[in-house]
Order: C-alpha cells, then sequence, then structure tokens
C-alpha cells in the first residue's frame, strides 16, 4: 500500500454500531488498509455529519467513506470534505441537497421497520424539552433488521441497540457530496428495514455504480466478503 492509498472510514447507522462492521474489518486489514470505525453520536443528521468530517479531516491522506443505513445519509453530507476521494452507500440513504430522510422515505411504501419503532424520552442538556429516542421493538427486531444473521447473535443486536434521535428524520441535507464525488452503492434487496426501492431510488439518481445482494439489511454482518469487494473496487479507482 502507498501513501496514495486511502483509509476507509466505515460509518454505521441507526439501531446499530461500530461493531456491524466486525466481519468487514478484517476482509480490509488483511488487504493492508488502513480501517476507521468511529462511533456515530445518531444525535441529528447535521451534528453526526460534522462528527465525521472532524474524523475525516483528522486522516493524514485520502479517504474512502462507507456509510451503512442512516449512515448513509451522514456520509451524504460529510463526503464533502477534500479528502473524502469516494463514497460506498451500504443498503443506505443517499439524500439530494435540502431533501430529509423522512422525504426520500415518503417517496415509497412503509418498510415493516415503521410500525415497529419505539419512541423515548430523553433529557437534552441545557433544554428543559425532551428529546426523543427511536428504537426498533426487540422483539420484532431480528426479522426486520437481522432476518439472515445468526438468531443468538440477533439477539444480542436486539438489546444493544444505539438509538437514533428522532430529529434527525427531518432535518434537510445541506450538501450531497455523491454530486462530485465517485460513488458505489449496494442494495440489500431482502431488506425489510429500508424500502430496496428507496435505495435503488437514491443510487439511480446520483448515477452510482450499484450492486444487488439477496440480504437483510444487516449485509455486511451477512455477506462481509461481497461487501468488501465493494469497498476494494471503490479503493482501487480512487487509486488509480
Amino acid at each position: 500500500m502507498t501513501d496514495s492509498t486511502p483509509t476507509v472510514v466505515l460509518v454505521h447507522g441507526a439501531f446499530a454500531d461500530a461493531s456491524s462492521f466486525a466481519r468487514v474489518v478484517p476482509e480490509l486489514l488483511a488487504d493492508g488498509l488502513k480501517v476507521l470505525v468511529p462511533a456515530v453520536p445518531n444525535r441529528s443528521l447535521t451534528g453526526d455529519a460534522a462528527y465525521i468530517a472532524s474524523v475525516v479531516r483528522a486522516v493524514p491522506g485520502p479517504v474512502v467513506l462507507v456509510g451503512h443505513s442512516y449512515g448513509g445519509a451522514v456520509i451524504t453530507v460529510a463526503g464533502v470534505e477534500d479528502n473524502v476521494k469516494g463514497l460506498v452507500f451500504l443498503a443506505g440513504y443517499a439524500l439530494e441537497e435540502g431533501e430529509s430522510l423522512g422525504e426520500l422515505q415518503g417517496r415509497f411504501p412503509d418498510s415493516d421497520l415503521a410500525s415497529a419503532l419505539v419512541y423515548t424520552p430523553f433529557p437534552v442538556e441545557g433544554s428543559d424539552e425532551p428529546g426523543t429516542d427511536v428504537t426498533v421493538e426487540i422483539d420484532k427486531f431480528p426479522a426486520i433488521f437481522a432476518a439472515d444473521v445468526d438468531p443468538e447473535l440477533a439477539k444480542v443486536l436486539a438489546v444493544s441497540q444505539r438509538p437514533l434521535a428522532g430529529a434527525a428524520f427531518g432535518e434537510a441535507a445541506p450538501a450531497a457530496a455523491w454530486k462530485t464525488k465517485p460513488s458505489w452503492g449496494l442494495v440489500s434487496s431482502s431488506d425489510h428495514t429500508i424500502n430496496p426501492d428507496v435505495e435503488r431510488f437514491g443510487y439511480e439518481r446520483a448515477g452510482m455504480t450499484t450492486t444487488e445482494v439477496d440480504s437483510s439489511h444487516l449485509v455486511m454482518l451477512t455477506h462481509p466478503k461481497k461487501v468488501a469487494d465493494l469497498i476494494r473496487e471503490a479503493v482501487r479507482s480512487v487509486s488509480a
């Protein structure tokens, strides 16, 4: 690997954490790639994107940003950083500038996720008004989020969700990095968390190189080699 070989920064989504990339990271490290998997605050789209952008700026040299699910929306915004050379979306939201998650989802029929969400107030520092955390009903999580994941692991994931603040759904993306950066998209065609047509629409609109995998939402855990291959393709392309 040369100094021009990008660092791969993996950005997790809602209801998950950095461990959702646990099977992809060894694949990339075995290639000699540098990898970072930061914890996303999951508090607001602009705030989360600003945090990931700060992580990216601290990386010496080029970066390929990879976003899963809500992480796709985060990299859509954070990806405008100068050293980001490519974007990879995994079962993710590729927002248009000025578009929110809710607006993009609203174009299509609801997935099974919509009827399984749980809303819980949480204290907001410096405010008398609580925020709202959004999670997935624990007993419905495996079928909706992780249908083809080992059932024992799916149970663990269900009780260790990283909530997403409800405010993130209504926030408009202030930028769309795919307009100026080469981008790749993976559709999980058996996704019950995001309607696969939401993924396809965003990718096609962005003119991405797109691949489809017959997978649940957690494609990184069920098809790590296919995910790693797509990331490798992006790394090779931006390194050429």
